[in-house]
């Protein structure tokens, strides 16, 4: 053991804190207040309390993601006094966990209230979720072994969500997230897209068709220019579809190219004032590229 000198005397040297006892605020990356069980619980921390290079990569995503969702909740709570959000995919529920953890949690002993539901299919990730839910005493969450389609019309879930996420929910389960916050009549809707093939499909399925129909189809004329093309129409068609319902968009970048490919991110708004020409323009882009097959999954 290390000493330390004073007046002629040795004495021990404070012994560090452990891990254990390690506040979240003196863990560089970490937010005050954030519980580290729950950071290692999600494998965000190690078991001795400390952050790898992935985790911390992952950890950047979750918060930088929480700083555009927390004012979405507080306009949510100083409005109603209430709050109700819906995670799309929600895999291990990292996002409603730290949702919880940073914004729920806080507000536990004032009168404000809120309830975070985790939609998921795999039985095994509700199951731990819930147990950590109860272990950790986070009582306003409720995990749903359910699609994203399936959890439209499911009775485990309120009339009205003012919040939905989901965050790379793949294929159509965005779309299926999307279509689920419309008939709840979300008050906000946070999209982080990921791959969509459908649309890809549909544009190689008539490809000589369309060579004949305009010169637009040089633009996916080669395989990878076709599946990368689909991904950015496919969003372009989803943020037609909101504008349609009254949504105004915000659709910027999550984190750096570095982290992830999958970077896109689109806030949607309820004003209750639909722009005005959405679904025309929406539905010509169908015709002009040969994809009215499309038209029940985009304009509705």
């Amino acid at each position: 053991m290390s000493t330390v000198r004073a007046k002629g005397k040795q004495r021990p040297a404070p012994a560090a804190p452990t891990p254990a006892q390690t506040p979240a605020a003196a863990i560089s990356d970490i937010r005050p207040g954030q519980s580290i069980e729950l950071l290692k619980e999600l494998h965000i921390l190690t078991r001795d309390g400390k952050l790898n290079q992935d985790s911390r990569r992952k950890l950047k995503q979750v918060y930088h993601l929480y700083n555009f969702i927390e004012p979405l909740l507080a306009e949510v709570l100083a409005a109603h006094g209430d709050l109700t959000l819906a995670d799309h995919g929600a895999g291990k529920s990292y996002l409603g966990f730290i949702l919880y953890d940073l914004f729920l949690k806080a507000r536990e002993e004032t009168q404000a209230t809120g309830h975070i539901y985790g939609i998921e299919t795999r039985d095994e990730l509700v199951a731990k979720s819930r147990e950590l839910a109860a272990r950790l005493g986070f009582a306003r969450m409720s995990f749903l072994n359910l699609s994203v389609e399936a959890s439209i019309a499911s009775p485990e879930l309120p009339e009205r969500i003012d919040v939905v996420t989901a965050l790379h929910a793949c294929n159509t389960a965005t779309d299926d997230a999307i279509r689920f916050a419309l008939e709840k009549r979300a008050q906000f809707i946070v999209l982080v897209p990921c791959c969509q093939a459908e649309v890809a499909a549909a544009l190689r399925r008539h490809k000589n068709e369309s060579f004949g129909l305009t010169p637009l189809s040089e633009i996916w004329r080669h395989p990878i220019h076709t599946r990368e093309f689909g991904s950015q129409l496919t969003n372009v068609l989803r943020c037609l579809l909101l504008e349609s319902h009254g949504y105004q968009l915000t659709v910027t970048e999550l984190v750096g190219w570095e982290h992830s490919m999958k970077n896109e991110l689109i806030i949607a708004r309820s004003t209750g004032q639909a722009r005005g020409n959405a679904r025309e323009r929406l539905e010509r882009i169908l015709a002009e590229l040969n994809l009215e097959e499309l038209h029940e999954r985009f304009a509705y």
